[in-house]
């Protein structure tokens, strides 16, 4: 195994990690590529959560084996990624992912970019040390060596962790321009951790925020719901209005930001109800999240089309397809979530609607609580009436007995008109 220079090399009485953190599975996958004669380290964000103390969500690893390699090696492993090709070791519920050191250089066969500078694919492989410089930010440039329990730095990658500093590493301009959604990246880390940007590293956004539309679609829905689940999409919204990528990424919700319109309101309590989900490991789904940036957009539209003449339900119908098509433009939403999100959106309109065997039937709905939760915060934010939110939550908490009563008790908003019987006819008909 190649020797590093001191200089980068953290020992153990420098740092506070211990082998006792790492995932069992992670260490066979270390000590089995070691055995084999490879170089290999735990790497990245669970190198720099360990330093914060924190339990990674998962262990990754970085070889100078190649992914043909490491597959030969491991019978649980599969090769993955055109763009950057990873092996994926299965154990059972957890999965170690293990990359092969990347090359730095300018030009290489293995490694292509666009017209735009973007890289499209980079199976360049290199050594540590070329690894390291072609990662994003220092922080995520840092490398674990189970032999000896030291951490290996180039980029001083632990100094901006203590520092709580997000820096990229190399020009940020070109890094950006090589893969825009590192600008993403930055922003989910920055939210995450409660990190800085360094200067350098936020000042091209300005300029650039724009080629975050070049990047695919449904990578973009990826990257999103990222964003907004990693537990902190208060921060998150912040930042990425901030920087000016909010209005690249959900046009249609942003052209309303700027006025006193409620979506507003409904943004800022559903992303803190996220949050408050993601930290008690309460289930959160896109769908609900995009009915929640989409509403108010899909309402406009719906009004738009109203005043041509379309019908109050087709309009919202129409107006349905035509705000998810436009945002699926950018960032693609898979169908069986924008089912969810039409179905979210329909039930709104039945909830006014109690009398008879209504109210029951909307309770059996296999939607009726996401709808129910989406109708709530609509209330906290004035878009419905807090009355209609609370009869909800009592209706569905009571027993039967006490449901007929509440809906029982309810007076219809109009009262019904008597159908007027025609007249009968005392017209005698004429004779022939």
């Amino acid at each position: 195994m190649p020797t590093v220079p001191s200089a980068y090399i953290i020992p153990r009485n420098k740092h506070s990690i211990s082998k006792a953190d790492i995932s069992s599975n992670a260490l066979k996958v270390l000590n089995r590529l070691i055995g084999a004669g490879f170089q290999a380290y735990i790497v990245g964000g669970s190198v720099r959560d360990l330093l914060l103390h924190k339990a990674p969500k998962d262990f990754d690893v970085a070889t100078d084996a190649t992914p043909n390699q490491v597959k030969n090696l491991f019978r649980n492993g599969r090769i993955i990624g055109r763009r950057f090709k990873l092996v994926h070791i299965l154990f059972h519920r957890e999965i170690i992912e293990v990359a092969t050191f990347r090359s730095h250089a300018e030009e290489d066969e293995n490694q292509q970019t666009n017209e735009r500078g973007m890289l499209v694919r980079d199976n360049a492989y290199g050594s540590l040390d070329e690894d390291a410089w072609r990662r994003d930010f220092t922080i995520n440039s840092l490398y674990y060596n189970i032999n000896d329990s030291s951490i290996v730095d180039f980029t001083g990658g632990v100094k901006d962790v203590e520092n709580k500093l997000i820096r990229m590493i190399g020009d940020p301009v070109k890094r950006y321009q090589e893969d825009p959604v590192r600008m993403l990246r930055a922003i989910r880390f920055s939210a995450k951790l409660n990190f800085k940007l360094a200067q350098e590293t936020e000042a091209p956004f300005p300029e650039i925020s724009h080629l975050i539309t070049h990047v695919s679609s449904s990578r973009l829905f990826d990257e999103m719901t990222k964003l907004y689940q990693c537990g902190n999409a208060v921060a998150v919204q912040r930042l990425l209005m901030q920087y000016g990528l909010f209005q690249h990424l959900c046009p249609q919700t942003n052209a309303l930001l700027d006025s006193a319109h409620p979506v507003n309101a409904l943004l800022a309590i559903a992303l803190e109800n996220t949050d408050t989900r993601i930290h008690e490991d309460k289930p959160v789904t896109p769908a609900f999240l995009f009915a929640v940036l989409l509403w108010f957009p899909m309402i406009e539209r719906a009004k738009e089309l109203q005043k041509t003449g379309i019908d109050p339900l087709p309009s919202i119908e129409k107006a349905m397809s035509l705000v998810i098509a436009e945002q699926n433009q950018i960032i693609s939403i898979p169908k069986r979530y924008t089912q969810i999100i039409r179905e979210i959106w329909l039930l709104q309109y039945r909830f006014v609607k109690r009398l008879g065997g209504r109210a029951f039937n909307l309770l059996q709905h296999p939607r009726f609580r996401a709808a129910y939760d989406f109708m709530a915060l609509r209330a906290l934010a004035g878009d419905e009436s807090m009355e209609l939110a609370q009869w909800w939550t009592a209706f569905q908490d009571a027993d039967e007995i006490e449901q007929a009563k509440m809906v029982a008790q309810l007076k219809p908003d109009m009262p019904k008109r008597k159908r007027r019987r025609k007249p009968k006819s005392n017209k005698v008909s004429d004779p022939q």
